[in-house]
């Protein structure tokens, strides 16, 4: 039997969470080891999933509102995001109605975590694409710059000797 079309309201029940068997897998081995950067592109290393879930930052947002705010993503391509980042954990479908069945998008604090780094990309990207664009000091007005930096040592990381790696944990 196929499935239902994917659309507004689809998928499994709002508010559930999948078996865990249905997210993504980092690695299958011993030597198989993903990376980092490796887990977070199998998990929103996409446009459309990262426009989504930039568009969800504000707070949660109905199916049409999200296809009015990413500009050319088809309907079908929206749904099939939603339902990645909702087995993800990344985001979590809400009712608001139960008749017709509707539901409302909004992250979860792992994916209000992804901020960070779609500022990072879209500092990264103002800076090759618009350099007049790129974020400014509000005070003095040149541009600004993101830096590694590490709390406990109240230091920049950016300014070890070249030899430290640094690791992930």
């Amino acid at each position: 039997m196929a499935e239902p079309e994917p659309g507004p309201g689809t998928g499994p029940e709002p508010g559930t969470r999948p078996e865990a068997s249905t997210r993504p897998e980092a690695s299958s081995g011993p030597d198989d080891r993903s990376s980092p950067l490796a887990e977070a592109l199998a998990r929103v290393g996409d446009r459309w999933t990262l426009l989504v879930v930039e568009a969800l930052l504000p707070g949660p947002r109905r199916f049409n509102d999200l296809l009015g705010l990413i500009p050319g993503i088809a309907a079908n391509i929206l749904s099939e995001r939603l339902k990645r980042l909702d087995r993800a954990a990344l985001l979590v479908a809400r009712p608001y109605s139960k008749r017709p069945p509707r539901v409302a998008y909004e992250l979860t604090a792992e994916g209000k975590e992804l901020a960070g780094a779609l500022r990072l990309l879209a500092h990264w990207g103002a800076q090759h694409a618009d350099p007049a664009g790129a974020p400014r000091h509000h005070s003095c007005g040149t541009p600004v710059e993101a830096r590694w930096y590490c709390p406990t040592c109240d230091q920049l990381v950016d300014q070890e000797p070249e030899h430290t790696e640094l690791r992930y944990v």
